[in-house]
């Protein structure tokens, strides 16, 4: 019993790995036909033929630094008609410089058009957005990237908020922008099969 049930926690802590990886960075995550998720840098598409022209590389923007991303989500957030400084910074200044963050408490009915408008800024600043290979829901979090960074903007309501946030009312939800610095292709990652049954 005990065995089963480590397999049982194994598992489960797998498929939360792949979904955190997923949100972050879809385009590193893969589903074989057989059902094996690869983790990592996507393979080169093969060539059929050596005259084929060879696809342009993506293009990338110079490295940036925590407070170039930080100045990013504040001009976001006022782009979006917020103050910055009625919300919060979910890192603290100095605290770490992989990682950076600000929230807000807002009412739902408006979350969602300065969601919008957040990300339309992000984009107008050359952050490029990480398609869902599902599909994109306009209510989803949206992740963005640029410089090395990896930028998630999503609204959470009280039963997703983290149990340190301020309490939120039914019609309150949080906004909420994380940044990450990872890169992904330099990570090993090891293969992941998920057998069901």
């Amino acid at each position: 019993m005990n065995a089963l049930l480590k397999r049982v926690w194994i598992g489960l802590a797998a498929t939360l790995i792949v979904s955190l990886a997923a949100v972050v960075a879809p385009d590193h995550v893969q589903i074989g036909d057989d059902g094996r998720i690869h983790l990592g840098a996507p393979a080169p598409a093969p060539t059929t033929s050596l005259s084929a022209a060879e696809p342009a590389p993506e293009s990338t923007s110079p490295p940036l630094t925590r407070d170039a991303v930080d100045e990013a989500i504040r001009t976001a957030v006022g782009a979006a008609g917020l103050d910055p400084a009625q919300g919060r910074p979910t890192v603290a200044a100095g605290a770490d410089s992989k990682r950076t963050g600000w929230t807000a408490v807002r009412e739902k009915s408006a979350a969602q058009s300065e969601v919008n408008a957040v990300c339309a800024d992000l984009e107008r600043q050359g952050w490029t957005l990480n398609r869902n290979p599902k599909g994109d829901r306009p209510d989803a979090s949206r992740s963005y990237k640029r410089g090395g960074w990896y930028l998630v903007v999503s609204t959470r309501d009280k039963s997703r908020a983290p149990s340190t946030a301020s309490a939120l009312t039914d019609s309150q939800t949080h906004l909420t922008l994380t940044g990450l610095q990872l890169n992904l292709s330099d990570i090993p990652l090891p293969e992941i099969t998920v057998r069901i049954g």
